[in-house]
């Protein structure tokens, strides 16, 4: 069994440093998204109107986008630990206003309305618009380039187990102790990241000393990506895949209207895509896509679309939750060869700003393709507009194809 986990399979988490970040990162992802499922449920259960959930993703997505390229700025030339020790501060106090607020919801919601509610979101927003590129350019200050792509590989899987665990628990805690106790939780896993993050020792950090001013080097960062095509290609099918193929805005939709399992079942379909992608996370650990890298990516995210159109049309819960299972397992197979292709690719200078491209470009498609489902929902009706959603990512995916060629011929076995 010891020699079974010395393989290369498990080399990256041989390194402290790492073990340590992926701690962090398991604990405010299980808390951002346990926070996600239960102020989506609490919107739609207060407003019961689907156009408030798709403003959730707008108010969030505003300063995640106002702010990134500026965090990817000063991500290269800052010292990026402290950077996210202090950002990570924003959601400590968002997930306070939350819990006071639903501490006497009646009261706050007779009073204030959803506003609070949408303030708490406006700071997670802008969080993630900092952290997401300080993130990526710390991670490759802990490991050697050699373990790129399986830091990419233990990074997702990470982020997946804590993708199934915080909807699933923040879902049940609601359901059956109440809304207080599941907004304590929230606070408490942020407040329990903020400490495994103060242990993380990257050595004396030297503040890069530059007389090229921030606007120019946020164009030299944007100039870098566009003029990448292997970048510019996986940023761009992930964008348009995510903004339209996800379905995740409207689930307590489905939740609520189509499948009638409440919180409990909502935080279980959230879970769902996350259990899909730590199975499919754990075969790449043993088999990374590095041979025909273009071509498993297309397929990848072809497949994704094909499993929005077919849950839009479910009204079971075990075939939705099994399409969302695979769905995740497709999305983890490009989220895995993006990570590994911005981190190749782009020299350690130029990380945070091109994480914080990266950033826009992905990150920011999450929230807008929330506001596109909620308005589309509001438009079209609920199913017709997942099912719209799902067309228009296989139609980006053979426009890709035909545009981009380098991507489609991009192997990574030779990159490393």
């Amino acid at each position: 069994m010891k020699n079974w986990f010395a393989g290369e399979a498990f080399a990256v988490v041989r390194i402290k440093n790492f073990r340590l970040y992926l701690f962090y990162r398991v604990f405010m992802t299980m808390a951002a998204l346990m926070q996600s499922v239960i102020v989506g449920w609490q919107i739609y259960d207060l407003t019961h109107n689907v156009l408030w959930l798709g403003f959730i993703g707008l108010v969030e997505v505003i300063p995640q986008v106002t702010v990134s390229l500026f965090a990817g700025h000063y991500s290269d030339i800052w010292n990026r630990h402290k950077i996210i020790k202090y950002t990570s501060l924003l959601l400590i106090i968002g997930s306070v206003i939350l819990l006071i607020y639903s501490a006497d919801t009646a009261y706050f919601s007779h009073r204030f309305g959803v506003y609070p509610l949408f303030i708490s979101i406006f700071l997670t927003g802008l969080a993630r618009g900092i952290l997401s590129p300080a993130q990526v350019a710390l991670m490759g200050q802990l490991i050697p380039r050699k373990l790129y792509a399986n830091a990419a590989t233990w990074n997702s899987a990470n982020w997946q187990m804590a993708a199934v665990m915080g909807p699933a628990i923040g879902g049940m805690v609601y359901g059956f102790l109440g809304i207080v106790p599941a907004y304590s939780l929230v606070l408490s896993l942020y407040s329990l990241s903020f400490f495994v993050l103060l242990f993380i020792d990257i050595g004396k950090h030297e503040v890069t000393e530059t007389d090229e001013g921030v606007f120019s080097r946020i164009r030299t960062g944007i100039s870098f990506v566009f003029q990448t095509p292997e970048l510019l290609g996986a940023f761009t099918l992930d964008m348009f895949a995510v903004l339209f193929g996800g379905a995740v805005a409207m689930l307590p939709v489905f939740a609520s209207d189509i499948l009638f399992i409440g919180p409990q079942g909502l935080g279980m379909l959230r879970a769902c895509p996350a259990i899909g992608a730590t199975l499919m996370a754990v075969i790449l650990m043993f088999q990374p896509p590095m041979r025909d890298t273009g071509k498993v990516l297309f397929i990848s995210v072809f497949g994704f679309g094909l499993c929005m159109i077919c849950f839009a049309l479910s009204k079971n819960f075990l075939l939705s939750g099994l399409l969302l299972i695979l769905s995740g397992a497709f999305d983890n197979v490009s989220v895995v060869i993006r990570g590994t292709i911005l981190q190749l690719f782009t020299p350690d200078h130029m990380r945070g700003r091109v994480a914080s491209v990266n950033s826009i470009f992905i990150g920011s498609s999450n929230e807008l393709g929330a506001f596109e489902s909620g308005v589309t929902a509001r438009l079209m009706g609920l199913v017709p507009s997942v099912i719209f959603g799902g067309c228009m990512t296989l139609v980006v995916v053979i426009t890709t194809i035909k545009v981009n060629k380098p991507l489609l011929r991009l192997s990574l076995k030779n990159r490393t």
